[in-house]
């Protein structure tokens, strides 16, 4: 999950901004319980009571950085909910001075979090197999839901990859089969098996999360021939992802990484093309109808395309045969600028 917004300095506790949450989401003065480096990541375990006591694998939080320079909130996915203990946990890089403003939080420090938002995953049917997959610290929700199929009795396998070691986030989940690429839990693992792909090959396999599906999704050995993906991760991993699963005959559910300026909906900067139920595309906002989206409904032919003032492989256009889509050029007259929606320059 990724969020823009202007740059600002980073350090010191964060202060409420005010913004009042959407049905569905609660607005906490979560109090950090602690904070501590996992690899280059930070995680955050916050006291947040009502938030945790509704929040589902695959949503997000928007927090509020406290710099008046920085009004928009830095969006994260939520990596674990403890509604007994009324914790949130939070996996954060900082990738810029917002997010390097909250990963410097301390415990005792104060983080106002909008939470949760967004649709989650959709649990696949009691016992039938799945893969989950992560790339970087997107795989930071997946052992809080791997435990949830589980507990279903669903077998699950768990890719996680990055391009070298220290970016990996998860390959240190327990499992019930332990061995070289997991840590045994006992029975009580949130997963079955944990696999681990790194670029450099600094950990597991040398190569990417995509180059260790097959085999899970061939049925060739017992626990494989899942029939379920779900993924979270940069969307040129996603992309990968269902294109490998979808040639083995698996569907997939995908928690897309947008850039979210506000989170509930207002901004329009997260916008994708989606296909509907009746089969016409139509642009919908990743932090509200998302952000987990069945792989096949997504334009992957917009996802990414070059447009004017858009960073490579940011954003979407608006495919030409979307519901609202600009006319095109009467014949022979000049080209009228393809709509472009998501990421700013």
């Amino acid at each position: 999950m990724t969020a823009a917004g202007p740059a600002g300095a980073a350090g010191g506790a964060v202060v409420d901004d005010e913004a009042v949450a959407p049905p569905g989401a609660v607005a906490e003065r979560a109090v950090v319980r602690s904070a501590e480096p996992v690899g280059a990541y930070t995680r955050l375990v916050l006291a947040a009571p009502r938030s945790a006591a509704a929040a589902r694998p695959g949503q997000f939080a928007a927090c509020s950085t406290g710099d008046t320079g920085m009004l928009l909130r830095r969006s994260f996915s939520i990596s674990s909910a403890d509604a007994e203990a009324g914790e949130l946990v939070l996996v954060v890089a900082a990738a810029g001075p917002g997010t390097a403003r909250i990963a410097g939080l301390r415990a005792g420090d104060v983080l106002p979090v909008l939470a949760p938002l967004g649709r989650p995953f959709a649990l696949p049917p009691a016992g039938e197999g799945v893969v989950l997959v992560g790339g970087g610290y997107g795989a930071a929700p997946l052992a809080w839901l791997g435990a949830a199929l589980r507990a279903r009795g669903s077998a699950v396998d768990l890719v996680v990859g990055a391009g070298d070691a220290r970016r990996l986030l998860g390959h240190d989940t327990p499992s019930t089969a332990g061995g070289a690429d997991g840590v045994p839990g006992g029975a009580d693992a949130p997963v079955d098996r944990v696999h681990v792909a790194t670029e450099d090959g600094s950990a597991g396999a040398r190569g990417r999360v995509t180059d260790l599906l097959p085999d899970l999704l061939a049925g060739s050995s017992p626990g494989r021939g899942a029939r379920h993906v779900l993924a979270c991760g940069p969307m040129a991993m996603l992309r990968a992802v269902h294109e490998v699963a979808s040639a083995a005959g698996a569907a997939t559910q995908l928690a897309t990484e947008e850039s979210m300026a506000c989170g509930i909906g207002v901004c329009m900067t997260c916008v994708l093309p989606v296909v509907g139920d009746d089969g016409r595309t139509r642009m919908v906002r990743a932090c509200t109808e998302g952000p987990v989206f069945a792989g096949e409904r997504l334009r992957w032919d917009a996802i990414g395309a070059p447009a004017p003032q858009r960073p490579a492989g940011v954003g979407a256009r608006v495919p030409e045969d979307a519901v609202g889509a600009p006319a095109p050029p009467p014949s022979g007259g000049d080209a009228v600028q393809p709509g472009v929606v998501g990421g700013r320059p």
